[in-house]
């Protein structure tokens, strides 16, 4: 059977793509702005080591399946598909087909699969799980998100707006929202490349602190506060947030760090913050969610196994209800699932513009981790698979929350 066949037969002749296979096969529609090519019989290989997204994204990766054309429309017009769904006559031959492909080319994940070990969430594997997502290359990093280096969702105020003006809506919301004012002093756990640090300083006066895991985030976000002349306001350090001594902070933003958290650790991350802020002051926690606590906390193998190791993602009620456990008083919650979208638009396509730097950057087969991973984010949050949610609270001041009747970010 040749491989194209398989394809006719599940989907049918109007298969929404254009299929092309190595043993000359072809079969879909030929005028689809998306184009699958599987190259290699290592591709059933791939596919039979680990069925599912995982093989998929494995054959993908080693560049054993190619998408020619945009990858969003593409996985946008892949039907979904399972050996359910093929006639049993079929199934049959297909099994047999990926076994024989599995004895005779067997193959091993492609070396960008994670292999972090150690007790889940410990300080040790926890700083291995961030090395390997963001200690990629600050200059791959620079090309995906632009200028500001701002790697979450971020505030369109128009589809039209640039990324850029995007993401500074977004720290200006979330400054806007735990209240800074000039002389605060302000703790960014999470910190990235430091973007929030350097608006809080620059914007609004403020004297920010930033952690993070990634030497390289450090060290850039670090230059850059010392390159706009604000090293006497800001400061980012390499450091796991469970290590930061200084309390008395007048305000907190955790801006996408509780995915790496863990759900298990989630109460005793929250009750850490609580006890760092003064009364009165406030927190922010802005992070992708799932829409339904029906679903698995843990993120998919290939998210798992390529982008975030140990990645786990909670919903919006259990994360409000369980900040409000620590102590916070919950005074605002958001959801900006559309504006991630957006956003992966604008970060695809800068990725796109500069795929032969990237490539030679990194190299081909990390480039591929990231166009398949960011186009099947923005799918994700187009279809309400996966959310983002700002969810703020504030440390009461005995009975006083110090927040103003209609607050201005509404």
């Amino acid at each position: 059977m040749r491989i194209a066949d398989v394809f006719s037969r599940i989907a049918g002749s109007e298969f929404p793509v254009e299929v092309r296979a190595y043993d000359g096969s072809s079969t879909g529609d030929r005028n689809a702005p998306v184009r699958l090519e599987i190259n290699s019989p290592l591709a059933l290989s791939y596919f039979a080591s680990a069925p599912g997204q995982l093989g998929v994204a494995r054959a993908y990766v080693a560049g054993t399946i190619d998408v020619v054309g945009d990858m969003h429309t593409g996985l946008s017009l892949m039907p979904k598909l399972s050996m359910a769904d093929i006639p049993r006559d079929l199934r049959l031959k297909v099994f047999a087909k990926l076994a024989a492909a599995r004895f005779w080319w067997p193959v091993q994940p492609p070396p960008q699969e994670s292999n972090v070990r150690g007790r889940r969430h410990s300080k040790n594997r926890d700083a291995n799980a961030i090395h390997h997502h963001y200690d990629v290359s600050n200059t791959f990093y620079r090309y995906v998100l632009g200028p500001s280096m701002a790697y979450t969702c971020a505030v369109y105020g128009a589809e039209k707006d640039s990324l850029e003006q995007a993401q500074f809506n977004k720290h200006d919301l979330i400054a806007k929202k735990i209240g800074l004012r000039e002389g605060m002093r302000l703790l960014d756990v999470g910190c990235g490349w430091g973007g929030m640090v350097l608006h809080a300083a620059r914007e609004y006066g403020v004297r920010a602190i930033g952690v993070t895991l990634s030497k390289q985030q450090a060290e850039w976000g670090q230059r850059a506060i010392k390159e706009a002349g604000l090293d006497h306001l800001a400061e980012i350090r390499h450091s796991d947030y469970r290590d930061i001594p200084e309390t008395e902070f007048d305000a907190i933003s955790s801006i996408g760090l509780t995915e790496h958290i863990g759900m298990a650790e989630i109460p005793g991350y929250f009750r850490s913050l609580y006890a760092k802020l003064v009364p009165g002051g406030r927190m922010l926690n802005h992070c992708i969610t799932r829409p339904d606590d029906s679903m698995a906390a843990e993120t998919g193998p290939f998210i798992n196994g390529y982008v975030f190791p140990d990645g786990e993602l909670e919903g919006p009620g259990w994360l409000a209800s369980t900040m409000n456990a620590a102590g916070f008083e919950i005074r605002h919650s958001e959801n900006l699932r559309e504006h991630y979208a957006l956003t992966l638009r604008d970060w695809c396509a800068n990725l796109e513009e500069n795929w032969q730097a990237a490539v030679a950057e990194v190299g081909i087969a990390t480039a591929r981790v990231w166009r398949l991973y960011m186009a099947a984010s923005r799918m994700g949050f187009d279809r309400n698979m996966i959310q983002l949610h700002q969810i703020l609270g504030v440390k009461l001041d005995g009975e006083n929350s110090h927040m103003p009747l209609r607050p201005s970010f509404t």
